[in-house]
């Protein structure tokens, strides 16, 4: 490995207008052409803390409070009268199994023919729900095609890289629980690290080994079932992105995450859940869109560096497809 390359701080004067750069440039900004995924976040709170959590869950945090399955039937709804071209429905959080309504939510979603994604760590929440999460598994999760997957985060393909970010004795647990998933033939996928001192290939061959060590069926190059999430650090600094950016680097606006998804979130204390631009801006307000669907579906400035740096530069996204 070699050492990480010093990152400079974030100029303070970019990211500050949502029409134009610190360099006076039109800003790009992505329309939304279909909401074909769209998440429910369904809770900050979790089991553990991580290290660098994009979100800041942890057991104590509950900014963002638990979804209902009866706010959740709300926007199933509306993809249904609005006639939505939605395909696939994602569950984040927190740990989305702490929520007591998730399999409840999970079934609804099943029943009404949309691909289902978790975003879990696989530990004792998750655990603990086995064998009903099994049965619902067995009863709607399959059928022409797994239309239930579950990604489990594992951050890193060694033990110590991976409590590096989710804390000591994080390591076993989450293994156990890939393990079990794979041994029940659930449906699964991975989310690991790309860390900057590393090279996409020497990450990709470690998991691989992990995989092959641990009988787990998981195609370590397949980007869709180990899919790698690039550092995120709102901190360091990041090339705006202007609309003469697209054609520079050859990227469409439409590959862009909130060029297909919206998030829906309930904040604590709020008469109703809002929905949001993109899965990773949870708490500016500036990315909030409404609490309704129609109400979202205006383009979206790439006004923070999350934008830049995740989705455009980096080329990643969170849904399944």
């Amino acid at each position: 490995m070699t050492a990480s390359p010093v990152s400079r701080a974030l100029d303070p004067l970019k990211f500050r207008d949502p029409l134009v750069t610190a360099k006076g440039e039109r800003r790009a900004d992505v329309a939304l052409t279909g909401l074909r995924t769209l998440w429910f976040n369904t809770g900050t709170l979790c089991n553990i803390t991580c290290r660098n959590c994009y979100i800041e869950s942890s057991p104590r945090n509950d900014r963002l409070a638990y979804l209902s399955l009866a706010e959740m039937r709300l926007y199933l709804d509306e993809i249904e009268r609005d006639a939505h071209p939605t395909a696939e429905i994602g569950f984040t959080g927190g740990e989305p199994f702490m929520n007591p309504d998730i399999l409840p939510m999970l079934e609804e979603c099943l029943a009404r023919g949309f691909r289902v994604l978790v975003l879990t760590n696989a530990m004792r929440p998750m655990q603990r729900l086995a064998e009903p999460l099994l049965a619902l598994d067995q009863k709607l999760g399959h059928g022409a095609g797994a239309r239930l997957t579950l990604r489990v985060s594992v951050d890193h393909y060694t033990e110590a890289g991976h409590e590096a970010e989710r804390g000591d004795g994080s390591w076993a647990p989450t293994l156990a629980g890939l393990v079990w998933l794979a041994r029940q033939g659930i449906d699964l996928a991975v989310a690991g690290r790309q860390l900057t001192r590393e090279t996409e290939t020497a990450v990709r061959d470690g998991y691989r080994a992990l995989f092959a060590a641990r009988g787990i069926p998981i195609d370590a190059d397949d980007p869709a079932r180990l899919v790698l999430f690039p550092e995120m650090d709102a901190t360091v600094d990041v090339p705006e992105i202007t609309q003469a950016c697209w054609g520079i680097l050859r990227r469409s606006p439409d590959s862009v995450m909130c060029a297909s998804s919206r998030m829906v979130v309930k904040r604590r204390g709020a008469a109703a859940p809002s929905v949001l631009a993109c899965t990773l801006l949870p708490y500016d307000t500036a990315f909030e869109l409404g609490t309704t669907l129609a109400e979202a579906s205006g383009s979206v400035p790439l006004n923070h560096p999350h934008c830049a740096k995740f989705c455009v530069l980096g080329g990643a996204a969170c849904s399944a497809g």
